[in-house]
């Protein structure tokens, strides 16, 4: 049984808490994740959020990297058009030192108007400034001088890792699928149909044919011994998730995973969030071909004690059970 864990921060009102408090608390979770052989923790990023939404995760995994020896870390997805560069490859590299070459990261577009007002850059400039950046991190990585806007530069510390960590690209568009192919070292979708864009756009380039979409549905689950009395107290996070970012992406011309509800009746609907007990959980994963989830225990603002109770009955009732 393979786990891996995702934050994004989100911290609305009605959690009642202080970030502070939040990113403690996710650090607690690494660590703890990190004892019981966790695959990989994923941050994401996104700026001027009202609910707090962690615009910053190089820190947030130096903290990570700091609290965990195994792990590997994922930044997913970093948004390239808001970095210089330069700077972002030697944050980049002492990541990779701190952490000991267990970090890697998405490079993305961005699709947020706020955002890009908030930078004061233009959204048609995205594929060239996403571009540059992939280009830089991978010349940054080689640990050698490069050119760079007309110029000869020489990034040091080296990586930890050889050629330092791997740059895939995100998106949900078939220009940045394609792109993908051309410039990074892999793809991830944000949704599975984009997928085949980048396949023929690989193998077009002479190189083999990288398969089926490594990706599936976006689902999030929680685990409660009463799932009835846990969907009632996760659902309104639930809600504020799928709410937020179905906005940000109804204002934007590319497909999207996340769509507004009117309520968590019609959430749950959708299944796309799920809450259930660890042993239908069990069974579920038995009948997998490769058992495997991911946890977003703070999801939407959950509070602590909340996220912690579905976590420890991971723990307890569905890990010995694969043991």
């Amino acid at each position: 049984m393979k786990f891996a864990l995702r934050f994004d921060f989100r911290n609305p009102v009605m959690s009642g808490t202080t970030m502070a408090d939040r990113y403690a608390a996710a650090l607690d979770m690494a660590e703890w994740a990190d004892r019981l052989g966790c695959v990989r923790i994923t941050v994401s990023e996104h700026h001027g959020s009202p609910d707090g939404y962690l615009p910053s995760p190089i820190p947030m995994l130096a903290a990570m990297a700091a609290r965990t020896s195994d792990v590997r870390f994922l930044i997913a997805a970093l948004i390239a058009p808001f970095h210089d560069p330069l700077r972002l490859a030697e944050d980049m590299i002492v990541l990779d030192n701190l952490s000991r070459g267990r970090v890697d990261l998405i490079a993305a577009g961005g699709y947020v108007d706020e955002e890009f007002a908030m930078f004061d850059v233009p959204m048609g400039e995205r594929a060239r400034r996403v571009t540059e950046a992939v280009s830089t991190l991978k010349a940054a990585f080689a640990g050698k001088p490069f050119a760079y806007r007309g110029r000869t530069v020489h990034l040091t510390p080296a990586p930890f890792r050889p050629g330092g960590p791997s740059v895939l690209l995100g998106g949900s568009s078939e220009p940045a699928a394609r792109r993908a192919a051309r410039i990074a070292d892999g793809f991830v979708p944000s949704v599975p149909e984009v997928w085949e864009f980048y396949r023929d756009e690989v193998q077009r380039l002479g190189r083999p044919d990288p398969g089926p979409s490594p990706i599936g549905e976006n689902r999030v689950v929680a685990l409660a011994e009463d799932p009835e009395k846990g969907w009632e107290q996760m659902a309104p996070f639930f809600l504020h998730e799928t709410n937020a970012y179905g906005a940000w992406q109804a204002r934007s011309n590319a497909a999207a995973p996340f769509r507004t509800v009117v309520d968590s009746a019609e959430l749950r609907a959708t299944g796309q969030y799920r809450v259930l007990t660890p042993d239908r959980f069990v069974a579920e994963q038995k009948a997998s071909t490769f058992p495997f989830v991911q946890f977003h225990p703070l999801c939407g603002g959950m509070p602590m004690e909340l996220a912690w109770s579905s976590l420890r009955l991971f723990e307890r009732e569905v890990l010995p059970a694969f043991a």
